[in-house]
């Protein structure tokens, strides 16, 4: 695969987070390979792939006759969350809600925990505005307290409701907190790849073959799925002039619209499972 395609695990994920969880969260290995061959991912690839699954706890050996894997009860609300992040309407958030401070100091015997901590509210959109201090819009409050307690991090973390009062400009500080440029580069690239995409079925204004969607729709979501994280939504007086998410999420959501049930029609030709109501 090149260098700038998905890794595996994430084509997998994004398979059970988009279709396998309305199906029931259960897959078989052999219908997984049959699906991750269309995506151009060889067999052994996606067995390697289910094994890092498997032991970061995504993924839960479950034998219904033949081998598979079914998604962990432990994750399910991880990918709720990020339902409500990836597809949701990023607004900007209003200034005058303030911010969230998370303050930590964690003791150099347990650095992998401070490396995590620093990741993981990267992860969630927090810039880091010195060591141990991170920021966020205000609004990432209820996200920032559910992730620390899931993840067994709160011991280490003071979260403060903050306003910002002196001694700068905020708006120069913002690019220093955040690497709003490389936020950006990303958007384009997403705009870059994916618009004409988004323009061709119009133009040609026939219906979209199932396998056709799928081999699309799932390198499309797993791609944009990271952005809206990396994107903390900032208040509209601190983003640069030439903001592009508002550009790419429009792609985001045409393609979503056109490719992501038929996607899941091929899913289920595929693996003959029915939806649960999931």
């Amino acid at each position: 695969m090149a260098e700038s395609s998905p890794r595996p695990s994430s084509l997998i994920n994004t398979i059970y987070g988009a279709f396998l969880r309305r199906l029931g969260g259960w897959s078989s290995v052999a219908d997984l390979i049959l699906l991750m061959e269309e995506l151009g991912v060889e067999g052994s690839a996606v067995r390697s792939a289910i094994s890092r699954l498997k032991k970061r706890g995504v993924l839960e050996s479950d034998r219904r006759g033949v081998t598979g894997y079914l998604l962990s009860p432990a994750v399910h609300e991880v990918f709720d969350e990020g339902d409500r992040r990836i597809f949701g309407s990023l607004e900007p958030a209003d200034l005058a809600d303030g911010w969230v401070m998370a303050v930590f100091s964690v003791p150099e015997s347990e650095r992998s925990r401070r490396y995590q901590l620093r990741t993981r509210l990267a992860w969630l959109g927090f810039g880091n505005v010195a060591s141990g201090v991170w920021i966020a819009p205000g609004r990432l409050m209820d996200d920032a307290q559910r992730l620390l307690i899931r993840l067994g991090l709160s011991d280490y973390v003071h979260l403060f409701r903050a306003d910002y009062a002196a001694f700068d400009d905020l708006r120069s500080r913002v690019g220093q907190w955040w690497d709003v440029k490389a936020i950006q580069d990303q958007y384009a690239e997403f705009t870059e790849t994916y618009a004409p995409v988004a323009d061709a079925p119009r133009a040609q204004g026939t219906p979209l073959d199932g396998a056709a969607s799928f081999r699309t729709y799932v390198p499309m979501l797993t791609l944009w799925r990271r952005l809206p994280y990396m994107d903390p939504g900032l208040p509209r007086e601190l983003i640069p002039d030439d903001w592009n998410a508002s550009a790419a999420r429009e792609v985001f959501q045409r393609l979503h619209a056109l490719l992501a049930e038929p996607s899941l029609a091929h899913v289920r030709r595929i693996t003959g499972l029915s939806p649960t109501g999931v």
